[in-house]
């Protein structure tokens, strides 16, 4: 097994008053060439959103967009027709594909909104845009990791999808637990991030929006030292 340890201190960062970023790869005028993607993961963006404010309309094209809501509520409309809020709990996909333009501000005019974003280099260029979103059950199934997203081709019913061979998956764990994770594709990578809480892997300890990139494995074993949430990402290294 190959690990690679992210201190969530060596994240880059922006601060423009309305959004306070942390950009987990090159990102806007953030640019580190030793962090550009882990494999097929291009972005993990870690955003706080002020009250009343949020992303005006604007555009992407051939990725695959999951919004993760932490904390607070976030408003969406998209050139789709779709509208709406999401809030903890659920789980946002949109397959920009051959073109798609879209807003995201917070719900509140008050409070802030906390929300994880990535983007997923997808395996089929320029298809129809696509969106989605669902509820997920994660605060009532303790110490495993609940699917939230699967690859199109793979997808049981029970987690959104998106076109590549990606599985994201979320967790609460209780304190002195352990839990194990197995590769579902051979040769695939996992990027581990730690929303909340601090684990060890492989003797390594990793603390509040610390990271970890691992590769090489089949299986590999989380021990949860205080009560931890956690998001980890299965993707293709190539």
């Amino acid at each position: 097994m190959t690990t690679q340890y992210i201190e969530s201190h060596t994240r880059g960062t922006a601060n423009f008053g309305w959004l306070n970023a942390n950009f987990s790869f090159s990102f806007g005028n953030y640019y580190n060439p030793e962090q550009m993607q882990f494999g097929m993961l291009r972005v993990l963006n870690d955003d706080t959103i002020a009250g009343g404010t949020g992303f005006g309309t604007h555009g992407h094209a051939n990725m695959e967009i999951i919004t993760i809501p932490l904390e607070g509520g976030l408003e969406h409309r998209d050139s789709m027709g779709n509208e709406g809020v999401i809030r903890f709990g659920e789980v946002q996909v949109m397959s920009a594909g051959s073109g798609v333009e879209h807003s995201e501000m917070n719900a509140s005019k008050e409070e802030r909104a906390k929300t994880l974003q990535l983007w997923v280099f997808p395996n089929r260029e320029n298809a129809t845009p696509r969106y989605d979103q669902k509820s997920f059950d994660i605060e009532n199934q303790i110490n495993t990791f609940v699917n939230i997203v699967s690859p199109n081709d793979m997808n049981d019913g029970n987690a959104l999808w998106v076109y590549q061979k990606t599985f994201l998956h979320l967790g609460i764990f209780e304190r002195n637990t352990t839990s194990n994770y197995t590769v579902r594709i051979p040769k695939n990578g996992v990027y581990l991030f730690l929303i909340e809480g601090e684990i060890r892997i492989n003797n390594q300890v990793l603390k509040a929006r610390d990271a970890m990139g691992i590769t090489d494995f089949e299986n590999f074993e989380i021990e949860i030292i205080t009560k931890s949430k956690i998001l980890l990402v299965e993707v293709p290294m190539n």
